[in-house]
């Protein structure tokens, strides 16, 4: 966090910034390119020199850092730097995009223009959504502007800590919902992890410290039991004459966050924690490929330990749509557990790192032009409301490969159901769709696909779209096609001021933000609600600080999931406990056993987050139990 700071203080800060960055720049640019560098930070700073940020602290450090970022972490070349100091000049001073073209050319103007906020008074759709189109416009004409918006964006992130909460929840709504993606489509995943973890730390600080402080307790906790596994590994690549270095790394909170909310489990109940990377300089001389040599040291790895089954995926014969390339594998521990190995050239590993900025990649020009591509598209139709939704299900969705009948590859964002592949392949297919045939079993057209599933889409000319189909379709070309279709067919409280999401439940004592509605009423949601996140993203305006008050008489749903070990009277136990000790009333209650592992779902009514706490407590107190959570 960045704290207050007197004149002569923040002068300091200002001259050690400038020349530590020059210095950079003096190593990473050209000796010629210098006095422009210095020109461009010259007219930033004289532009900037009244303003401060919200710390105090002098408002040129901003444009610096951003500069740093471009040039350290992205490796952009004289004028993208340039650009990046400049970039606030135009929107908040007196200054011109004619001075900055005077003063410095076309392309430097070109790319402040792009990062300029266009104050028009009147938007399409909301302030946010019409400067996250100019911004993704740009791409029709350059990529750089994005990656300079990335490292403007990574230092707001970096110094949220002295905004208001709002912001904070806005800020980092955005963020989650649209920067971070954005840096894992264009493969530059140490940005994207830092963005999501900074994400997740402003919005919900409370649930970072806790999944924190449980990977620094793992991490210690299995800091023998890591060694004992990657030594023996390390030995074998020596002796087998490769220079590699094998390390273990946890996973990023955000990432363990996720798996957490995607797949219901608690921290315990993960597995990898973490992961081995193993890195190496490609040795020409002794393998005819890349690949060549990250197999032989696959086949090492699988020699000493047991491989689980059909858990290596060749990303490098097969690449993510944004470049990624490595060889992906799971094996087991001497403690009993799988431990995931990643193994990549130290080629692969910096372009994972660097991901568009490295070169222009086949593979990241295809995917620039299917951007533009469905930017216009969108444009064309005129489906501004849906804007970003298109956007964000057509491209910041991780990728799966899929294939026809014909061994013909189709690339889909992760969570794709036969539909979407349908209608990538053709809008009639999609259309008449009526059954599919996955790796050779039959299967409903909405069920979701997973990589490298082998799909035969079954039509019949008499089955057309339903409103339905649009709960079971992603990206945005399936979607459209869905309600182009529909609309041819013709088918297409007073006493409490807040309105609960029905999809998080938020209770008094959650971490929760709202949103004022067309009928004055607050919509309240949970911080790391879906929703949320997504209307903080678009809609930032509307959000407003709310305190969900615990009211007399007044509770709130909740549903939680108990699992427990099957007895006699476990049931009885169960409802005597949540109605009788604890006077809760029960909305419904479902109860499944297999193997004498019992899954009990119950919907009850609670006051607030405080009293479910305690009814959980008490509840994983009852013979049997194993655990309860949330659902």
């Amino acid at each position: 966090m960045e704290s207050k700071c007197t004149p002569e203080e923040g002068k300091r800060m200002v001259d050690e910034m400038h020349a530590e960055f020059m210095q950079r720049a003096a190593e990473l640019l050209p000796a010629t390119d210098l006095d422009r560098v210095e020109a461009a930070y010259q007219l930033a700073a004289k532009a900037h020199a009244s303003q401060v940020r919200k710390s105090g602290i002098p408002y040129i450090t901003h444009p610096i850092s951003v500069a740093r970022t471009a040039l350290v972490e992205l490796n952009l070349g004289t004028n993208s730097i340039m650009a990046a100091l400049l970039h606030d000049v135009v929107e908040d001073t007196d200054y011109t995009i004619e001075d900055i073209r005077s003063a410095f050319g076309e392309d430097v103007a070109f790319l402040v223009d792009v990062l300029t906020k266009k104050d028009s008074g009147e938007y399409k759709v909301s302030k946010q959504i019409d400067n996250f189109k100019q911004m993704l416009d740009s791409i029709n004409y350059d990529i750089r502007a994005l990656l300079i918006k990335l490292s403007d964006r990574l230092h707001n992130m970096r110094t949220l800590g002295s905004m208001r909460t709002d912001k904070q929840m806005k800020i980092a709504s955005e963020t989650d919902y649209f920067y971070a993606p954005l840096a894992n489509r264009l493969g530059l995943y140490e940005i994207k992890s830092e963005l999501e973890n900074l994400s997740l730390k402003f919005r919900s600080p409370q649930e970072y410290e806790r999944i924190e402080k449980k990977i620094v307790s793992y991490m210690k906790i299995h800091a023998d039991d890591i060694t004992r596994f990657i030594e023996p590994i390390r030995e074998a690549l020596f002796d087998a004459g490769i220079n590699a270095k094998v390390t273990a790394r946890p996973r990023s909170v955000y990432a363990l966050w996720r798996k957490m909310q995607d797949s219901g489990q608690s921290f315990k109940e993960l597995e990898h924690v973490h992961q081995v990377d193993i890195i190496f300089p490609y040795n020409a001389e002794r393998y005819s490929s890349e690949k060549n040599e990250c197999l032989a040291i696959y086949s090492i790895v699988t020699d000493l330990y047991k491989e689980r089954p059909y858990s290596m995926i060749n990303y490098i014969d097969q690449p993510k749509e944004n470049g990624y390339q490595a060889l992906h594998t799971q094996v087991m521990t001497p403690m009993g557990g799988w431990s995931e190995i990643h193994i990549a050239t130290e080629t692969m590993h910096r372009n994972s790192l660097l991901g568009c900025v490295v070169d222009s990649t086949e593979s990241i020009e295809t995917w620039v032009q299917k951007f533009r591509s469905v930017l216009r598209d969108i444009a064309q139709s005129g489906s501004e409301g849906g804007f970003m939704e298109s956007v964000v299900s057509s491209f910041y969705n991780d990728d799966i490969i899929t294939f026809t009948p014909k061994g013909n590859s189709i690339v889909l964002p992760k969570g794709s159901s036969v539909l979407d592949m349908a209608y990538e392949i053709h809008t009639n297919i999609g259309n008449h769709a009526k059954y599919a045939r996955i790796n050779g079993h039959l299967c409903s057209i909405f069920t979701t696909l997973k990589r490298g599933d082998r799909v035969e889409v079954g039509t019949d000319m008499l089955s057309l779209p339903e409103p339905h189909w649009l709960d079971h379709v992603t990206t945005y070309k399936a979607r459209r096609a869905v309600n182009v279709s529909l609309s041819k067919n013709g088918a297409n409280a007073e006493e409490f001021p807040y309105e609960l999401c029905p999809e998080c439940n938020p209770l008094p004592g959650d971490e929760i933000t709202g949103f004022k509605n067309k009928d004055n009423k607050i919509m309240v949601h949970k911080r790391n609600c879906k929703s949320a996140i997504s209307r903080s993203a678009k809609e930032g305006d509307l959000l407003v600080a709310v305190d969900l008050p615990i009211l007399p008489n007044r509770t709130y749903p909740t549903n939680v999931e108990i699992c427990s070990i099957d007895r006699d009277g476990l049931l009885l136990d169960l409802v005597n406990v949540i109605s009788n000790t604890l006077h809760l009333s029960i909305d419904t209650l479902h109860t499944e056993t297999v193997d004498y592992i019992v899954t009990t779902r119950i919907r009850m009514q609670v006051p607030s987050a405080f009293e479910l706490s305690e009814a959980m407590r008490i509840i994983e107190q009852i013979k049997g139990v194993e655990e309860v959570r949330t659902i």
